[in-house]
């Protein structure tokens, strides 16, 4: 039997590609160099930044990168840029880039009450770049890309990953398997022990994911946590981890929680969706901040995303898409670099005004994979910006959607009303118990903007009939 070149390269390639993992101190399969680890997650970093958006709160933005980098300094990889950051997203979640780029969303520190939680969700994370998974993950990755055919029989489910290694947000969709979730499991109980934070804590994070879990899946059917919990294993299975691993815990060694002072950080943080970044309201899309509004069709399912707002059909084969025309002077300036891309096809059309504002609507025709879309494209000046709206359908169904686009498109207009300009986001407030109660109690003597179901859960109480301590600190939600 001869020995293709191609077995006789990836034998070589996996000689030469193989380094010590810093966590096993075993060798493992390793075709990504420190320096473009950390470059790309350096990339990735500045795109999520961007993309997503930073808490405004730079004391809030200290305290975690304190947190974190005292955590990772004592690491098996002390030495890479540890950054740590907190994101303007409301759902519960954190994620590790390659080179030590640590991002967890606002929602998750508001889940949590106390300081030895978030240690072990940033060591858990910390895990995730010493044991090296994302590197990893991109190895076997390339190994697809450069055609050697190993890649594709170790992990075909990488196979769709082609850009990979340039970076990007492409690295927040790479899932680890469970064993490495299970790895920073006890890695971050590992680094959080190490700094004598008391280990139980730990189950508390994940007991409070578990019910925020089930509450979404009874609401809607579906889980907001498609991050941190998709492929984690099962929440008892790490609470019983949790449990095992700190019944070796000397008695004594670890026993910092710091509950208080770390409520004291949430106060004021902006809790739930932020109304002044946009929101809906029966199917009306209102910004304060941008003073506009558009009014989707009835029944459609709708999402304001950090860079797009979103309506789609019942059977998700019509779609309106509002953004920004960013590096577009004017309406017309962005209809002609729409239609410079390759494929895209102008009909009629041309200048106009939408409710008094200078506009360029024109129908189009787009060749895609999937085949031909048609739609409607219009531009709108308003504020110092150019508002982009497309409205799309396969082509044999846009006749059967027209009448909705031309309506959808033709409501975009100023907002002048004050009971929508003046909107503001609701905020943590923390409250010290003067006195024993329920908290069903707390909940009508401190009035909360959210239910007493969802106050359970955030302040980690059983229910509304579960009596509290005086003297414990708790969070209300008020809107100011």
């Amino acid at each position: 039997m001869r020995v293709s070149w191609k077995a006789r390269s990836c034998v070589l390639l996996l000689a030469a590609g193989c380094a010590t993992n810093p966590v096993t101190g075993r060798r493992q399969l390793s075709l990504v160099p420190e320096s473009q680890e950390i470059q790309m997650g350096q990339q990735a970093a500045v795109q999520v930044s961007r993309e997503i958006g930073l808490v405004p709160d730079s004391s809030l933005q200290r305290y975690v990168q304190g947190l974190g980098g005292t955590l990772a300094a004592a690491s098996e990889r002390p030495a890479l840029p540890w950054t740590f950051r907190v994101v303007d997203d409301p759902t519960p979640n954190a994620f590790a880039l390659p080179g030590g780029y640590i991002f967890l969303t606002r929602g998750m520190l508001a889940l949590m009450n106390s300081e030895a939680e978030l240690a072990t969700v940033l060591g858990h994370e910390i895990g995730h770049v010493t044991a090296k998974h994302q590197v990893t993950m991109m190895s076997r990755a390339q190994l697809a890309q450069i055609g050697l055919g190993l890649g594709s029989v170790l992990v075909p489910e990488l196979q769709n990953f082609g850009g990979l290694a340039s970076g990007g947000l492409q690295l927040l969709f790479l899932r680890y398997s469970r064993d490495a979730e299970r790895q920073a499991d006890a890695l971050g109980f590992k680094y959080a022990v190490g700094q004598r934070y008391e280990p139980r804590e730990m189950a508390r994070v994940f007991q409070s994911l578990q019910r925020v879990g089930e509450t979404e899946r009874s609401r809607s059917g579906r889980s907001p946590l498609p991050g941190y919990l998709a492929s984690h294993p099962g929440e008892p299975e790490r609470i019983a981890a949790v449990e095992r691993r700190a019944a070796e815990v000397p008695a004594g060694t670890a026993t910092r929680v710091e509950r208080a002072a770390y409520l004291q950080r949430l106060s004021g943080m902006v809790y739930g969706e932020n109304p002044r970044q946009g929101y809906f309201q029966q199917g009306v899309f209102l910004h304060p901040d941008l003073r506009f509004s558009v009014v989707f069709p009835a029944q459609w399912r709708t999402q304001n995303l950090p860079q797009a707002v979103t309506g789609s059909s019942a059977r998700q084969d019509a779609i309106v898409q509002l953004t920004l025309a960013e590096q577009a002077a004017s309406a017309e300036a962005a209809a002609r670099r729409f239609f410079s891309q390759q494929g895209v096809q102008a009909g009629q059309g041309g200048r106009t005004t939408v409710n008094g504002l200078p506009a360029t609507v024109v129908y189009f025709q787009a060749r895609t994979q999937q085949g031909v879309i048609a739609g409607i494209a219009q531009w709108v000046e308003h504020g110092g910006r150019v508002y982009q709206l497309l409205a799309f359908a396969p082509g044999q169904l846009f006749r059967q959607y027209e009448g909705l686009f031309r309506q959808t498109l033709g409501s975009f207009s100023p907002v002048s009303d004050p009971a929508v300009l003046n909107i503001r986001p609701n905020r943590i407030r923390v409250v010290r118990l003067p006195q024993a109660m329920t908290l069903a109690d707390f909940h009508r003597r401190y009035p909360s903007t959210i239910p007493v179901e969802e106050l359970a859960i955030i302040n980690q109480v059983a229910g509304p009939a579960t009596t509290i301590p005086a003297g414990t600190m708790l969070k209300q939600v008020v809107r100011e």
